[in-house]
Parts: structure tokens; sequence; C-alpha cells
């Protein structure tokens, strides 16, 4: 399974550490374009001082772990679709360019599903779209979340519960089926 990642799924650390630890499991193959990244960068670099050199940094990182996740849309594609927020009309067209099975975003009502259904691409929310992987493969995503969780807790210092964890990713399912399991 193909899955494009919007730049609202990848920004967030936690919620990308685990989208992208799952896909380096094997579980899916992510895909974006270098608008998408470029986004990212830019959304960062609001954070202060620093946080875009960082992110730019990170980004070098993801594109050297998935070097065939990069897709560049076709203007054609471009030129003909409609989305309500015109600026996202890119996102689609590199879901379209890279044979998506399905587009990962937090942006759903920028995302028609009636839209994305007639190009053959589902739409789901990085948390629906993790539980189930859970779902199929609960000691692989498990795993990837725990280790997403040591890493947050030595970085912060702080104990993180999964599910606390989770809910502040906006991985609320995600974390209960999680914690109901015994993470």
């Amino acid at each position: 399974m193909k899955a494009l990642l919007d730049a609202c799924v990848l920004y967030p650390t936690v919620m990308r550490e685990v989208l992208l630890g799952v896909a380096a499991a094997g579980l899916y193959e992510p895909l974006w374009s270098p608008r998408i990244l470029e986004e990212w960068a830019r959304a960062a670099a609001k954070l202060g001082p620093g946080q875009e050199t960082l992110a730019r940094g990170e980004i070098a990182l993801v594109e050297t772990k998935f070097p065939s996740a990069s897709v560049n849309p076709r203007a054609g594609d471009e030129a003909r679709l409609w989305l309500p927020d015109a600026a996202d009309v890119h996102v689609l067209a590199a879901a379209i360019a890279g044979s998506a099975d399905v587009l990962v975003t937090l942006n759903i009502k920028d995302f028609p599903r009636h839209t994305l259904s007639e190009e053959g691409i589902l739409r789901e929310g990085p948390d629906l779209f993790l539980r189930d992987l859970w779902a199929a493969h609960p000691a692989v995503v498990a795993g990837v979340a725990q280790a997403v969780r040591a890493e947050a807790e030595r970085l912060s210092g702080e104990t993180w519960p999964i599910r606390r964890l989770m809910k502040k990713a906006r991985l609320p399912r995600l974390g209960k089926a999680l914690e109901a399991a015994g993470g």
C-alpha cells in the first residue's frame, strides 16, 4: 500500500516518527512531494530561530531513509483538479503521480472523499490510518510506538504513558488501542 503523507502529518514530531517508523517496518510505502517537505520546513521556521535549520536536517534524513518516496506532481493533473483550497491541489496531484492508495492528512475538509475517490484514492486521518495498521500488525506498531515513547521520555526527561503521549500527538484511538493491549 502506498500512502501520501501531507505536510500536516509530517510536521508534528511524534506523529511523524510513528508514521515513518511503521513505514520503515514495511507496513506501507510513504510518499510526499518536494513541496510538501518545503511546507514542513516553513512551518518549523515559525517556531523560532534555528527551527527551520533543524527541520531541514530532519528532512534530509527522511529523504535518505526513503529515497523513492518523493514524487513530483504532473502539471496536467494540477491543472485539471479542483479542491476547496486551491493551495492543496498539489497534494492530490502528488498522490495521483505516486499512485497512492491513501492520502493521510488532518485537513479533512480540504480533501472531499468524493473528489479523492474519483481518483481512486482514500482519505484517512493519521489516527485511524495507524490504528488500522495496528489492528493488522499489533506487535509491529506497538514496537514502533514504544520506541517513539522511549525517545520522547529521553528528550523530555519525563515519563509518558503511551495513551497520554499518543493523545498529545493527536493519535487518541491508537493510544487507547495500545494501552488496552498492555502498551
